[in-house]
């Protein structure tokens, strides 16, 4: 059934589709119809910084960016939900064109920037909040906002939604802001992490409950600077590392129509080498800091992967949008068979 939909909405601009698909979630579930395309899916509860997912598949920051579908996109059967990129101030992003679907690759490319509504905005969705899951929240740096003071942004954006958030991620990777993938290096990355750090620690005091913070990194550091933020990470007691956002490298996808496009890419050519980052960042955090891997995820065997790298859970978006909601399924079965196969070898 989705391959048929997708048919007709893949004949769409993409980024109209967005808006129209984000519209259209979030009516159904307000209209109690998100039961008429969701999947079973196993129970598999899993811990993760502290929560309890009901299953380790989770929806990736960006689809969602405004709060505005969270709930119909949770009733399809993700175990956790994260929505944004948020910023302290509306912004409309980058000039359009600047989302480039690559069919051939099953891959997308997109240079948003970080468009948004606004915390506040978000804020008033989320209170509205009736899915049951874990909801996650990714904050980042509106875009004229000097990089030297990006901890200003994360901080208030930390400060309004703390009370709402399951956990809080902060986005440091996106290759769309400019100067933003700066601060994953040296003094930035530990000034920022010291910064939120204390943010964190002073918000649960406050409110009387620690909210975990991620970090979402890049998949295109070297092994050494990878090695250099598992400990920076593991120094400031950061709760989770989401491996990993979009790439730079375009070498997988030269050639093809939109291929050559500025901005970020994903899907299918981001397979390997983000589940490669899992691995080198298992390998430093040696099960000290959980990892929640995305990227390329597109069936069960590829989530599998992700978990059998390191990761403790997944996230998808492009496979979602390629797949429809029976890649959640796929995804979340396969991670409950490997689950058991270990249960078993125990």
């Amino acid at each position: 059934m989705y391959e048929l939909v997708r048919k007709a909405l893949f004949a769409l601009d993409p980024e109209r589709v967005h808006h129209l698909s984000i519209d259209a979630i979030g009516a159904a579930e307000r209209l109690g119809l998100m039961s008429l395309f969701a999947k079973s899916i196993p129970d598999d509860p899993v811990e993760l910084m502290g929560l309890t997912l009901p299953n380790p598949v989770g929806l990736a920051a960006g689809l969602d960016k405004n709060a505005q579908a969270f709930n119909g996109l949770g009733a399809l059967g993700f175990g956790f939900v994260e929505v944004g990129t948020v910023t302290p101030r509306p912004q409309p992003g980058n000039p359009q064109p600047r989302l480039f679907r690559l069919t051939e690759a099953e891959a997308i490319i997109n240079r948003m920037g970080f468009n948004n509504l606004g915390v506040d905005y978000l804020l008033e969705r989320v209170k509205h909040r009736r899915y049951s899951g874990v909801l996650g929240i990714n904050v980042g740096k509106n875009f004229d906002t000097p990089v030297e003071k990006a901890a200003d942004d994360y901080c208030l954006c930390m400060e309004k939604v703390y009370a709402h958030a399951d956990y809080i991620t902060a986005n440091v990777s996106s290759p769309n802001t400019k100067g933003l993938r700066d601060l994953q290096f040296g003094d930035s990355l530990n000034q920022l992490l010291a910064a939120l750090k204390e943010k964190q620690n002073a918000l649960a005091e406050e409110h009387d409950r620690y909210v975990p913070l991620a970090v979402k990194i890049a998949p295109d550091m070297e092994d050494e600077a990878l090695e250099q933020v598992a400990k920076s990470f593991l120094e400031h007691g950061i709760d989770g590392v989401i491996a990993t956002n979009t790439t730079v490298d375009k070498s997988s996808v030269a050639g093809m129509e939109h291929g050559a496009e500025e901005g970020g890419l994903s899907g299918r050519p981001l397979t390997a080498r983000s589940t490669e980052v899992i691995r080198k960042l298992s390998s430093e955090l040696n099960g000290r800091i959980p990892i929640i891997g995305v990227g390329g995820i597109f069936d069960g065997d590829s989530a599998a992967d992700k978990i059998r790298a390191g990761a403790t859970a997944v996230q998808i978006y492009s496979g979602f949008i390629y797949r429809g909601p029976a890649v959640i399924r796929e995804a979340a079965e396969a991670i409950a068979k490997l689950h058991q196969g270990r249960a078993v070898a125990k």
